[in-house]
């Protein structure tokens, strides 16, 4: 048995109603990157947040694109829920492939960009992001391998945008300090 299976497996040993129901709403609230889409909608609208917000949406865009639309479909990792369909499921068995894990990539990709442009709304979004990515292990739907990559695809991309939108800022503050 592998590492990745002994550790879920141990994380089926620590279930309880409480944690049960908190583990179910975290994923659920993490549901196709939903409630992260709506957040970078929402910073759309007061002027001081707009650039945040799009800079997200486009983070979550490359995200998506990498990890949901290349990488679980080149990779096609079965879930441990389809290995073992023996443990019993708290939520609905997931359709698509388990690698990357697309909950770690949307949660990190919007929480790091927010911990860029906004410290004090990205630390709390941190913390989600990493409650969510935990949910979909101790709910036996992804291997840890899974939410790490995920992690780290978002936090790539994250960073990557961010850099982006940096080198843009830097060039246009230097065009207009020449008098472009």
């Amino acid at each position: 048995m592998s590492w990745e299976f002994e550790f879920l497996y141990a994380l089926q040993e620590i279930h309880h109603p409480v944690t049960d129901a908190i583990m179910v709403f975290l994923s659920a609230l993490g549901d196709g990157g939903i409630f992260w889409i709506l957040l970078g909608v929402l910073l759309l609208i007061p002027k001081q947040y707009r650039i945040c917000g799009f800079q997200m949406l486009l983070a979550m865009l490359l995200t998506a694109i990498i990890g949901n639309l290349v990488l679980k479909n080149l990779i096609a990792r079965d879930r441990p829920c389809w290995i073992d369909p023996n443990v019993k499921l708290l939520i609905p068995s997931p359709k698509d492939y388990s690698f990357p894990s697309g909950h770690s990539m949307n949660g990190f990709t919007a929480a790091v960009t927010l911990w860029c442009r906004e410290k004090k709304i990205g630390v709390p979004a941190l913390i989600l992001a990493a409650l969510i990515a935990f949910s979909r292990l101790y709910n036996f739907v992804h291997f840890p391998t899974d939410v790490l990559a995920g992690i780290l695809i978002g936090t790539a991309s994250a960073l990557f945008v961010n850099w982006l939108f940096g080198k843009f800022r830097s060039k246009r503050t230097l065009g207009e300090s020449s008098g472009r």
